[in-house]
């Protein structure tokens, strides 16, 4: 019996580690499986970043860290949807810089239907390694846009300054087409001509490399397409990818936002008010601090737009007026001047028409603050013309009662208090009624009316 026993154990421990042996193969299997999916759906991962409006230091932000996202995640490529009527040129060129220093291929993808990429969304879109627009949206205009500058006054001075910024932008464009194997040419006239284009025309003159008609037809297209990164050639395998959309930090949106033009004009317009309110009302806290911030914030906002300093410096004239209004009533005249100067501000603020703030904007809230700075014009000069009714002249012409005899001196009760008084113009007697005409330290002189006594 013990070698039979024996046998079956020395059976039993082999068919064990047999058994352990599968198992322990099976899961090593299984994990070298979701090993190669979960690298496969790396491969096959497409990061998308959404621009919309100005290109400013909070678009550049974005962008950068969509480019470092898309590069440490391994992705296909990174697609940047834009949609801009242009911005600051340093803004744009360090988004240039980045994607053509970027590691990953970089598509933009000029979207959704009606949208564009003009003035400094041109540079940006032939920077990329594919340029892609959705129908019905356009491409160029990206002439710099002139702002005139302390010490550029006279016309000879400005036109020498924007003919140099437009050499710089037309050899910048030449030279970031040539890399891209672009048409320079047509990218040449976009600055100096202010040339557009629809996607149609764009993909004939060889300016934009595909039309898609969404984000689905553009990875369909984009599929086996080969671009260079740092000197090798790369295939794209996107069709079926997956999309991981990156959007904006909260702090990015926010200050993406308050560059939208209606929104700056908005917080500069509140930030004057604030002002005022305080200056016409010191210790208003609320309203200064309330102020302060929003024209700063607006003020911030402006420095990243096309800002025609004209259309600024009026706006700042109908502050002045409004404060000299409220300060110095000119029973409403400054007020109306600081309307028109307002308006006609507002109106001429930025320098092109892709920056424009809504003209039914700049007239509502003009006529709101001229109404609302005219009332309390009136406020004050009715302030000003009303008897006072505290301190030393709102006890002049009241009405006392004697307490005392006034021969000439005695006590004389008003509101609710003994006061010292010197009688004028005879003896007064006890309960007879006085009035108040003037006033010396914190003795009262009075005359007696020609009333009968207190009838208490």
């Amino acid at each position: 019996m013990p070698p039979l026993m024996s046998r079956e154990s020395k059976a039993m421990r082999l068919m064990r580690k047999l058994i352990i042996s599968f198992a322990i193969s099976i899961i090593l299997l299984a994990n070298t499986l979701l090993n190669r999916s979960a690298t496969a759906q790396g491969a096959a991962q497409v990061n998308v970043l959404a621009v919309k409006g100005a290109i400013n230091p909070a678009a550049a932000d974005y962008i950068a860290r969509g480019i470092e996202a898309a590069e440490g995640e391994g992705a296909t490529c990174l697609i940047i949807q834009l949609d801009t009527p242009g911005g600051l040129e340093s803004s744009m060129r360090d988004i240039v810089q980045g994607i053509i220093n970027a590691k990953v291929p970089v598509v933009v993808y000029v979207s959704p239907q009606g949208a564009r990429a003009a003035s400094a969304g041109v540079f940006i879109a032939l920077a990329a390694h594919v340029v892609a627009m959705a129908p019905n949206t356009s491409i160029g205009a990206a002439h710099p846009v002139g702002i005139p500058l302390p010490g550029a006054g006279e016309p000879a001075g400005l036109e020498t300054l924007m003919e140099k910024a437009t050499n710089d932008a037309v050899a910048y464009i030449r030279s970031i087409a040539a890399q891209k194997g672009r048409n320079a040419e047509w990218a040449e006239s976009a600055v100096r001509d202010n040339a557009a284009a629809t996607e149609q025309e764009a993909l004939e003159l060889g300016v934009v490399d595909l039309v898609a008609e969404d984000l689905n037809d553009l990875l369909a297209n984009l599929e086996g397409w080969q671009v260079e990164i740092a000197g090798e050639e790369v295939t794209l395998h996107t069709e079926g990818a997956r999309i991981n959309r990156i959007p904006m930090t909260s702090v990015e949106r926010f200050l993406h936002t308050i560059t939208e033009p209606n929104i700056a004009y908005i917080l500069l317009i509140l930030g004057i008010n604030g002002l005022i309110i305080e200056l016409s009302a010191p210790g208003a806290s609320v309203a200064g601090v309330a102020g302060g911030i929003s024209l700063l914030l607006g003020l911030y906002a402006l420095g990243m737009l096309p800002v025609n300093y004209a259309g600024l410096l009026l706006i700042i004239f109908a502050l002045l007026l409004f404060i000299l209004d409220v300060r110095v009533p000119g029973y409403g005249f400054l007020t109306a001047g600081g309307v028109v100067s307002l308006l006609l501000g507002s109106l001429i603020l930025f320098n092109t028409p892709f920056y424009a703030v809504s003209r039914s904007l700049v007239v509502s809230l003009a006529l709101a603050t001229g109404f609302f700075f005219a009332f309390i014009v009136r406020s004050a000069l009715q302030a000003q013309r009303r008897r006072a009714t505290t301190g030393r002249e709102g006890l002049i012409g009241e009405v006392a009662i004697a307490r005392t005899d006034l021969d000439p001196e005695g006590m004389v009760f008003l509101h609710g208090e003994l006061w010292n008084a010197l009688a004028e113009g005879g003896r007064i007697e006890e309960g007879e009624r006085v009035r108040v005409v003037n006033m010396e330290g914190f003795k009262l002189k009075v005359e007696k009316l020609e009333s009968s006594r207190d009838r208490r």
